[in-house]
């Protein structure tokens, strides 16, 4: 027989079991409710399935091919060598690019259209681009894949300051709570990276290379001289340091509002971007300038531009290792 101290011990365990089971019943409607009104919402060309195709012509010195570049819009041609836009309110730009340096015409491609299932997805690749002078090798750029919300400022006239050359981030109001997209990634097996710059010898970057995925919801406002500030509303900035094993469908990833840098899984590379990681934006005048990021702003501030920005290596211009890849396909946010 059980002792009054047993039975009285055995009633409380019975209490606390029933406890439990409320809360994970409460839990469980809880998640079911937030499931239920949760929305996401494609971004416009966000499915990758409609691309615009340019076909342009280098110059003579560089060989006289015509090279494709991909663009993501409504399905069409934008050939020859002139200075792209955005075309039918795509938000998307990318590395893709054509350059005019004292007259002689380059082009630039590490972005493409790949096959996801039944339809197309977005395939960004880290790669060496040879540039051919009179048939012999003189310069090699390390050209990293990327896509981003923006537009790229053409041609581009130079190598110096890379990012001067994007008008990063779109107009943006609302305040999402996650990131849903597919992905694939495919990493070397490289200990370091490299920098590539096409000019003095390639140098060696300590640390394996990564894919990285950048959203970030910025306060943004112009001075009476130009210049543009920002302050941090919304993070969300993840690298990806192993190969996934095939397609991660309909995977969400949390945006993060306000300060975040006293939380345990901060690391420096989330917050404010400075020096010469530093973001470009065009002012009022039309001047691409750059966007002073001023740390962070309070939660319930209301963003006023959204950057998106997926790349296939991290660290910087020229930066990066031949191979590392990264494959997006229906880019989403959640609310």
């Amino acid at each position: 027989m059980r002792t009054a101290k047993e039975t009285l011990v055995s009633k409380e365990r019975k209490k606390e079991a029933r406890k439990m089971r409320k809360y994970i019943f409460l839990t469980l409607q809880l998640l079911c409710v937030q499931f239920a009104f949760s929305q996401a919402e494609l971004l416009k060309y966000g499915d990758f399935e409609s691309w615009i195709t340019r076909d342009i012509k280098e110059s003579a010195l560089m060989g006289g091919q015509t090279k494709r570049l991909y663009e993501v819009g409504p399905e069409g041609k934008f050939d020859g060598a002139k200075p792209f836009f955005n075309q039918g309110g795509s938000p998307w730009a990318n590395s893709n690019v054509y350059a005019k340096v004292c007259g002689i015409v380059k082009t630039n491609c590490s972005v493409f259209p790949d096959k996801h299932g039944d339809g197309k997805c977005v395939k960004l690749m880290s790669r060496i681009e040879k540039c051919k002078a009179i048939g012999i090798v003189n310069i090699t750029v390390l050209a990293a894949g990327s896509i981003y919300t923006g537009t790229m400022v053409e041609p581009i006239t130079g190598t110096s300051n890379p990012m001067s050359k994007i008008n990063v981030g779109i107009p943006f109001t609302r305040k999402p709570k996650a990131l849903m997209m597919d992905y694939k990634v495919s990493l070397t097996n490289e200990p370091n990276r490299i920098k590539e710059t096409g000019f003095g010898k390639r140098k060696t970057v300590p640390g394996q290379d990564m894919c990285e995925v950048v959203c970030l919801l910025q306060k943004r406002w112009e001075d009476a001289d130009g210049n543009l500030h920002a302050k941090r509303v919304g993070t969300l900035r993840m690298r990806f340091d192993k190969s996934t094993d095939g397609w991660q469908d309909g995977k969400q990833f949390p945006i993060h509002y306000g300060d975040i840098s006293k939380e345990s899984w901060y690391r420096d590379w989330m917050g404010p971007v400075v020096g010469e990681r530093t973001y470009y934006a065009l002012n009022s005048k039309g001047e691409n300038v750059p966007i002073s990021e001023e740390g962070f702003a309070s939660a319930d501030e209301t963003p006023t531009h959204l950057i998106l920005k997926f790349d296939s290596s991290y660290g910087g211009a020229y930066i990066g290792t031949p191979g590392s890849t990264l494959w997006i396909d229906n880019v989403k946010l959640v609310y």
